[in-house]
């Protein structure tokens, strides 16, 4: 299967792109290069015949018609997206250009170029979106999201996905587009931007700095290790049934508070520092604006249908996520001094 990948220089898109070259696929990775973006992601694969390489932004359409002429892809995995809730809370109008506009512009190129070759059967368009679509869960382990929850987004990030998510649905109703669609809960994994809450929490501890945590620590999130989700993308473009959506769950949920306190331990055991802990760096700040309290995934879905679960516990994949960071300072160091990164975004000053 040849797959076009937009956002694969990013975090879970180069996991996907690794994924899939690995498992004999060929892939065009479709990449704008924006600051979250790095072809490091892509360095184990970059040089094997299959894989492919177009710099382009989803929000130029004649690129994206460019892309699809030369390629011809069986089927369309589309991750590019802005996706760091305190930079759209700063900054919303990236999110509306990229995450909606973007969207349209592929399911656009994506349907132009289906109707040109004749509508095959197996095509398919995967929009990759996330959880936070459904906004805040209570604290009680029965209640889950489903696929079949309200959408409730709260932050400009979240609405901006909801609105392409409901973008793809209209495009396969209306025009036959033969879509899939998943949500998935909070990635972690080797790559992750450095903006984020477990790298950030790595490499403030190894630098001696605070470790912020929003709030009390409460806020309680499922964690998706990205290899595991790269895995059940690749199942759900395959196999997933037209026109249905698929939650992506790690079964994972812990607070925040928890997960810091988990990273601190193994940090100790791994890179000890001289005298104490690295929880001793735990520093407690102002809430993010309208942060959720909870979400957790309810798998049954995919599970029932695809028979796919996730294969790695939160501490184990910690585990490995810090060993990997700890051997590639090189790639982190690098990403550091971009814009934005290791300052306080969202607070809406």
């Amino acid at each position: 299967m040849r797959l076009l990948v937009t956002g694969g220089a990013g975090f879970i898109g180069s996991a996907v792109v690794r994924l899939a070259v690995l498992r004999g696929h060929e892939v065009v990775n479709l990449d704008a290069l924006t600051y979250a973006a790095c072809l490091d992601n892509v360095a184990p694969v970059a040089d094997n015949p299959a894989y492919a390489f177009e710099q382009a932004d989803i929000r130029d359409r004649a690129a994206l018609d460019r892309v699809f002429a030369t390629h011809r892809p069986d089927a369309v995995m589309h991750l590019a997206a802005e996706s760091h809730v305190d930079r759209s809370i700063d900054g919303p109008g990236d999110f509306i250009e990229t995450n909606i506009t973007g969207t349209f512009n592929m399911l656009e190129a994506a349907r132009k170029y289906w109707v040109e070759v004749g509508k095959p059967e197996g095509f398919r368009f995967h929009h990759i979106s996330t959880d936070e679509v459904y906004g805040s869960l209570p604290n009680d382990p029965s209640v889950q999201f489903t696929e079949d929850t309200p959408y409730d987004p709260r932050s400009p990030y979240s609405a901006s996905k909801a609105s392409s998510d409901h973008l793809v649905r209209a495009w396969h109703e209306t025009y036959g587009l033969p879509v899939v669609l998943t949500n998935c809960s909070n990635n972690y994994g080797p790559y992750h931007f450095p903006e984020k809450l477990i790298p950030v929490i790595i490499l403030n501890a190894l630098a001696g700095k605070p470790l912020p945590i929003y709030g009390d620590g409460s806020n309680i999130r499922d964690w998706l290790f990205v290899e595991d989700h790269a895995d059940a993308l690749l199942l759900v473009v395959e196999k997933g049934a037209l026109g249905r959506s698929y939650n992506i769950g790690g079964e994972n949920e812990r607070t925040n508070l928890e997960l810091v306190k988990t990273l601190c331990a193994i940090l100790d055991e791994l890179r000890p520092k001289a005298g104490g802990s690295y929880a001793d760096q735990i520093t407690f700040v102002t809430d993010r604006p309208g942060h959720d309290a909870r979400y957790a995934i309810d798998p049954t879905r995919i599970r029932d249908e695809l028979g796919w679960r996730p294969s790695v516990a939160v501490e184990e994949g910690l585990r490995k996520t810090v060993e990997w960071y700890l051997a590639n300072e090189a790639w982190w160091r690098a990403l550091q001094d971009r814009h934005g990164v290791g300052e306080r975004l969202g607070v809406t000053a």
